[in-house]
């Protein structure tokens, strides 16, 4: 572990490699599970804001869930998280023509239906972090359905920190991940 400001950053983000293969797991990030994703409580605001904007781009199955649970949920936890459908699935998960999981979110995003892309939890994913009083900790969270990026990662050579770097800097900013940078150089140095 080692610091930079008030985050306490797991060694496991600079010394693993991941990168997505949708083509293997099909997004079951998305659809595997039994919660939402979490949420800051900045975004249930922004969910309950661009509902009408990213509606046209869910699931029928997901409008209704969002309409009998909500734009969010509070989950077990006591934190927010997105509501599901069929208890495993993301509220908001689309499905492409090859049957691979997307973000509806993201793709009203894309579309330049909204200005924001998806939760942040999402985006950093497989970087998880956690808020405490003092201080916020960033962890890699290791799930057997990202064996397929995790592999790729190792083929790719491309660390954790390095393939959720845009969403690294939109938690913490850019001057935070450039010491996350030096500290990853000066590691690789050991």
């Amino acid at each position: 572990m080692f610091q930079i400001g008030k985050t306490i950053i797991s060694e496991e983000i600079i010394d693993n490699d991941f990168v997505c293969n949708l083509n293997a797991c099909k997004g079951a990030c998305c659809v595997d599970g039994e919660y939402g994703a979490p949420l800051d409580e900045d975004e249930t605001e922004i969910l309950v804001n661009i509902f009408s904007d990213v509606k046209p781009y869910l699931r029928p199955e997901g409008v209704e869930a969002i309409m009998e649970q909500g734009a969010f949920v509070k989950g077990e936890d006591g934190e927010w998280e997105t509501p599901l459908v069929n208890k495993s699935e993301c509220a908001y998960v689309i499905y492409s023509d090859t049957g691979i999981a997307k973000c509806g979110l993201e793709e009203a995003y894309n579309d330049g239906a909204t200005q924001w892309k998806k939760p942040v939890s999402c985006h950093l994913y497989p970087v998880r972090t956690r808020e405490y009083s003092e201080f916020t900790a960033v962890n890699y969270h290791k799930w057997e359905i990202c064996d397929t990026a995790c592999s790729l990662g190792k083929e790719l050579k491309i660390p954790i920190y390095k393939f959720v770097k845009e969403a690294l800097i939109r938690k913490f900013g850019k001057a935070w991940y450039a010491e996350l940078e030096q500290v990853a150089l000066e590691n690789s140095k050991l």
